[in-house]
């Protein structure tokens, strides 16, 4: 048993050394972080309450494009994802962008706060499977490896608006210029220029 727990100790211990690398790199007058060992950016804001969870430790798999302005938590995983972000977007607070395949988003995005963008199911169908990788997340982290975790990339077209407390699934395409309403879960495409609403997302109006 005390082995047990000087393991789990030595592991909190790596992971609070690997995120202070990753989070704590230069914090500039303004109180925005500089993410420069995380992500590949310019003139992309980060706001202090931003998190990139880089676990692959190459900046090139993450990248954010010109005056866009994050306020929240991106994350790849040891074994694969990116994440690809357009000019001009914006990503509210409390939001979450997990990869393990791909997401990308277009150009003048806007995502509101609590959204959640996940293109894989995290977990294996599986429950033996998963029982036993969840054990093994509990004492080594992330894995290294995917296994049989499904997974499909995420693209959010150009002039996109993903409101409040919704969630994007693996696989999806949203349109150019489309509406997800708050509170929505969106399982299959958007077609550009249309609002959909719900749990699953249904269209509920054709946009001009």
């Amino acid at each position: 048993m005390k082995n047990f727990f000087k393991k789990i100790f030595k592991k909190v211990i790596q992971k609070i050394y690997f995120l202070a690398d990753l989070h704590l790199i230069e914090n500039k007058p303004n109180g925005i972080k500089n993410y420069n060992h995380s992500a590949t950016y310019n003139t992309a804001i980060f706001f202090p309450d931003s998190i990139v969870g880089n676990y692959q430790k190459d900046k090139s798999k993450i990248v954010i494009g010109d005056g866009t302005q994050i306020r929240a938590t991106l994350l790849i995983f040891p074994y694969g994802g990116s994440i690809t972000v357009g000019e001009n977007c914006y990503i509210g607070d409390m939001s979450r962008i997990w990869s393990a395949e791909k997401v990308i988003i277009g150009n003048d995005v806007l995502i509101s706060h609590n959204v959640n963008i996940i293109d894989s199911n995290a977990h294996e169908t599986d429950a033996e499977e998963r029982a036993i990788n969840g054990r093994k997340n509990f004492l080594y982290g992330l894995p290294n490896e995917k296994g049989n975790v499904p997974s499909a990339p995420i693209v959010i077209e150009n002039n996109v608006w993903i409101n409040f407390n919704s969630i994007i699934l693996k696989g999806v395409t949203i349109g150019k210029g489309a509406i997800v309403a708050a509170g929505s879960v969106v399982t299959k495409d958007v077609p550009p220029f249309s609002l959909v609403a719900g749990n699953p997302a249904k269209i509920v109006k054709k946009l001009k």
